[in-house]
């Protein structure tokens, strides 16, 4: 947006429904007045030509009818209009009309009137020439050094340029490698002919070089002659802009300049071609002319984008830019009696303004304030009900947000049918010998109001397909409806993660201040049956993964919750029930006869998600028709964490597999790459010379290529189906922690939007390493150990594929743990304090340990439970205290695996007990360097000693400071300094193999 807006002169619309283009505008004194003053020449592809001389109106006043000299409908459509000496035996100006097919050169002239009408201007054809190809544009000037007159140049469509020396026609030429049509100007300097070609670059031609060169009636004759006999048509410089350009000029007043304006550049050449300097656009320009500038040295110019923009460059510097009233196609400078230097421009809607640079005085001064006392306990008062009414609208900011209207414009909702098409829809008829079913969707579209360009989409999961994923819908009346059907099925050989569906419609709402119509969106999600995927079969008594799913309810028959799937089921009495999937493996569900228990079984983990969880909604369902509020399922555990990771690992190695095979196809490609260089060389080579079996390596080359690129395509497929089941097993994964924890809705989204970020897999952005940080976060948040533990900001690291997943596994277990253990799921601040919990089925959340003001106890317990190989710890000799300094590695090991397990825990006390250890065998080896081991096994005992009188204290006194602790310690400290530093390392050692075995029992 510019600060300035052009001044508005002079103005006029041409006609309605007419288009210009950039030739359609010229000015001059075209009726040859001799007073200097310009006038403007308006041709459109509508044929009509109009001829004005501007007089500026009052303001609020329409442009007089004066203005208009002169108004011609022609025949043909006018493509250019210019004003020259074509008449060789005049030295008045003249009009040359460009038509596609025909020249007109035209006089105008004006008859002064007798009586008040004033002058009548009249139009007469001098001659024509009629064209044999159709035509492109022109351009002028004094070929060849002729100087009285002006010879025309049109260029056709199939690239042939036309000279034509006033009444008679000179002669053709073909330019040389021509596709397309470019601009074309003419420079008089240099006696050339410019052009940019369809190859995107500037070409120069010489009059003298298209004279003599051969002449041909058709491009094959041009270029059979260029081959045999007479003078080749060559080009007297190139230069390449890469890029298409808009327009050409060549101003007289600038002395070697040429002016080329492209798509992104402005560009100033020498007349040798090379480039004066260039001016990169951030907008694409429409239209642009060069003038002389008041500077000595310097160029200015005027470029007209489609932004409504008009700017104004000094050689590459911005020196104005004003806002027009539309986009300009052409752009003009003329001379009028009452102005001098008025920017004409045309709009290819027939806008045409005559405006001028720089703003309007103004008269408007600032009146003088009466000087006046501050009432100081008025503005109090004011402030204080400012402040009043601040604070009450952050109480309540829901009051003036604005308030959704409750009523939609549009209404979709669908429905599944309950039985399958009895005639399948699927594109693959069976797998494995079992038919392929179809369900048919039906969605019903309501309108509230008239809306505008419904359209429908339909996205399911993969492997699910629809037979048709979008629609466009008729215009919707007020209170109309529209209903849409199709079906869906199964179209892989594996199931989907989801049997979900989303279906969008897009419409238009037109209002009063548009009536185009707002674009909106309105949304709906439809489940499609289990049946779908799946079929009944025979019960399975043994499986390799098994879950049970607990209830706080008598035990119920499972023909009344599947009452679809009881055509094989050979359990009369309702106990055992088998579902057989499309892609061949099969899950068992089998119900307890004494307890409140259910087993899901199967041979694939991944697999019995959707049973699962098609279980545990259809109970819900079930005991909510019997009004029984209480039910409730729950999870007893253990996590099965191995057999998720197992998919884990499968998905990475197929991520890593992508990526070799990427990179083995671009050494390949360089190599096939290579190879066809090196026998290009040697065809090109005037001396033949043998290929030394360069076609056979790329014979092997080209097959390597073709074997890698089926292999890259196939593991992409595998990927594709590792994913989903990889999604199927975190599914299973969430749905098993929210029974085993009870996670509420809001919860369950938040673990859910961790373990499942991503819907699709790219190699850009991996599911490994956004689950990690997602993980990491909630560790570092909500999970945290303590509030003092949270980070304070989010980690801004670039994610990247990881080079395995063992520090995923790590995170993703001992977010379990921390789960477990009564940690919170929330977005808040301080959610992380974690609060004791009773678990479903009996499960007790397990104990933390009493804080030490030292060592963190909770990395030794996450330590010794949820590693089972523990590397050693490093042991450092030494000569004097050895069995001491064994004890102080070993203890500081344990917190360094711990806090690199982790990861994401502060580690600032085990940094301070690290310095403060190497201190003290500083201390000690300075102080007692020939001590004997005897103070080794004192310092043993009195570690034993100190360790049972703190458990003693923190049972009688169980919230006793740590403060206290620490002034005991630092008294005996003052006695015997060697001694208890010893004995305070050690029994960092003492407590670690009092854990250990209590951490195994609790793990077994």
């Amino acid at each position: 947006m510019s600060l300035f807006k052009a001044r508005d002169w002079w103005a006029t619309v041409l006609g309605e429904g007419e288009e210009f283009d950039q030739g359609c505008l010229c000015v001059g004194d075209v009726d040859n007045s001799g007073s200097g003053h310009d006038k403007i020449v308006v041709g459109s592809y509508m044929g009509m030509l109009r001829v004005f001389s501007p007089h500026p109106a009052k303001p609020g006043e329409p442009s007089p009818a004066h203005s208009q000299l002169l108004e011609v409908q022609l025949r043909d459509p006018v493509i250019q209009v210019e004003v020259g000496k074509f008449v060789s035996c005049s030295d008045l100006l003249h009009l040359a009309v460009l038509h596609p097919r025909k020249l007109s050169v035209y006089s105008v002239s004006g008859t002064a009137g007798n009586v008040e009408h004033g002058v009548q201007y009249q139009l007469k054809r001098v001659y024509e020439h009629n064209l044999q190809r159709t035509a492109c544009n022109m351009t002028y000037g004094t070929f060849g050094g002729v100087t009285d007159h002006h010879s025309l140049c049109i260029q056709s469509m199939d690239g042939m340029l036309m000279f034509f020396e006033q009444e008679s026609y000179s002669f053709g030429r073909f330019l040389p490698g021509f596709l397309l049509p470019g601009p074309l100007c003419y420079c008089s300097r240099t006696d050339t002919f410019l052009t940019v070609s369809s190859a995107r670059q500037v070409e120069s031609y010489r009059y003298e070089t298209l004279a003599v060169a051969t002449d041909a009636e058709t491009r094959q004759d041009a270029e059979q002659h260029s081959k045999t006999a007479g003078k080749r048509l060559t080009a007297d410089w190139t230069l390449v802009l890469g890029e298409q350009a808009l327009d050409l000029s060549v101003p007289y007043f600038s002395p070697s300049s040429i002016f080329v304006c492209g798509e992104r550049n402005l560009y100033c050449l020498k007349d040798n071609g090379h480039i004066r300097f260039m001016k990169k656009l951030e907008y694409n320009p429409s239209c642009f002319l060069p003038y002389s500038s008041v500077s000595e040295g310097t160029t200015n110019t005027l470029v007209g984008n489609h932004n409504n923009m008009l700017l104004v460059y000094q050689d590459v510097t911005l020196k104005w830019a004003a806002q027009l009233s539309c986009s300009p196609v052409a752009v003009r400078l003329a001379n009028f009696p009452d102005l001098k230097g008025v920017v004409v421009t045309l709009s290819n809607e027939g806008h045409l303004q005559c405006s001028y640079m720089g703003t309007d005085p103004s008269f408007f001064s600032t009146p003088k304030v009466d000087a006046r006392e501050q009432d100081y306990s008025q503005i109090d008062t004011e402030m204080k009900s400012l402040q009043r009414v601040i604070r009450q609208a952050t109480r309540t900011q829901a009051d003036i947000l604005p308030v959704a209207e409750t009523d939609e414009d549009l209404t979709v909702t669908a429905t599944v049918s309950t039985n399958m098409d009895s005639t399948s829809q699927a594109l693959i008829p069976d797998i494995d010998g079992l038919p392929v079913p179809s369900v048919t969707v039906k969605i019903k579209v309501t309108s509230r109001c008239a809306l505008q360009g419904p359209k429908l989409t339909v996205c399911v999961q993969p492997p699910l397909a629809v037979t048709q994923d979008q629609l466009v819908l008729e215009p919707l009346g007020v209170g109309s409806t529209t209903v849409v059907a199709f079906s869906a099925f199964l179209n892989g050989q594996y199931p989907p993660a989801d049997l979900t569906g989303d279906v969008a419609v897009s419409y238009s709402s037109p209002t009063e201040l548009n009536p185009a119509g707002i674009p909106r969106v309105a949304q709906c999600k439809f489940s499609l049956p289990l049946r779908l995927v799946c079929c009944p079969s025979a019960p399975s008594k043994n499986a390799k993964y098994k879950i049970t799913v607990d209830t706080n309810k008598p035990p119920v028959n499972l023909s009344e919750v599947f009452p679809d799937f009881l055509e094989k089921s050979e359990d009369k009495e309702g106990n055992a029930l088998a579902f057989h999937f499309l892609s061949g493996p099969r899950v068992t569900v089998l119900a307890s006869k004494t307890s409140q228990r259910y087993r899901i079984q199967s041979e694939s983990f991944e697999d019995i998600w959707l049973v699962a969880k098609e279980l545990v909604q259809r109970f819900d369902r079930h005991f909510a028709k019997q009004g029984i509020k209480d039910f409730r399922n729950s999870f007893a555990g253990p996590i099965p964490l191995a057999e998720y990771f197992e998919t884990v690992d499968h998905h990475f190695e197929l991520r890593v597999s992508a990526e070799k095979y990427q990179d083995l196809l671009s050494e390949r490609a360089v190599q096939f790459r290579a190879i066809q260089r090196r026998l290009l060389t040697r065809f090109k080579d005037k001396t033949p010379a043998p290929l030394q079996n360069l076609d056979t390596l790329m014979e092997g080359t080209y097959r390597q290529v073709i074997a890698l690129a089926d292999a890259a395509e196939e593991n992409r497929a595998c990927l594709n189906q590792a994913f989903v089941r990889l999604r199927s097993a975190t599914h299973l994964l969430i749905l098993l922690v929210s029974l085993w924890q009870g996670l509420n809705t809001e919860q369950n989204a938040i673990l859910e939007a961790t373990l499942l970020p991503l819907l699709q897999d790219t190699p850009q952005l991996g599911w490994e390493e956004s689950v990690d940080a997602a993980v990491s976060h909630l560790l570092r948040t909500c999970l945290s150990r303590s509030p003092k533990d949270q980070a304070l900001s989010l980690s801004t690291s670039q994610l990247s594929m990881p080079k395995d997943t063992v520090r995923l596994k790590k995170h993703i277990t001992l977010l379990c743990d921390r789960l477990g253990k009564g940690g919170r799921l929330s977005l808040a601040s301080e959610a992380n304090v974690p609060t004791p919990v009773m678990m479903p089925g009996g499960c007790e959340p397990i104990a933390e340990a009493v804080a030490d003001l030292e060592e963190p106890p909770l990395q030794q317990e996450s330590a010794a439970k949820f590693i089972k190989k523990k590397q050693p710890s490093k042991k450092v000799k030494s000569k004097t205290d050895k069995e001491s300094k064994d004890k102080k590695v070993s203890a500081e090991g344990a917190v360094k695996e711990t806090v690199e397990e982790t990861a994401e825990e502060p580690v600032k006390e085990v940094k301070r007990e690290k310095k403060e250890s190497s201190k003290e065998k500083k201390k000690e080896s300075t102080k007692e360097p020939k001590e004997p081991k005897d103070p080794g096994k004192e310092s043993k005992k009195e570690s034993l000693k100190e360790s049972k009188e703190k458990k003693e204290s923190s049972k009688e006194s169980g919230k006793e400071s740590n403060k206290e602790s620490s002034k005991e310690t630092s008294k005996e400290s003052l006695k015997e300094p060697g001694k208890e530093k010893v004995s305070r390392k050690s029994s960092v050692k003492v407590k670690e193999k009092k854990k250990e075995p209590d951490a195994a029992a609790g793990e077994g």
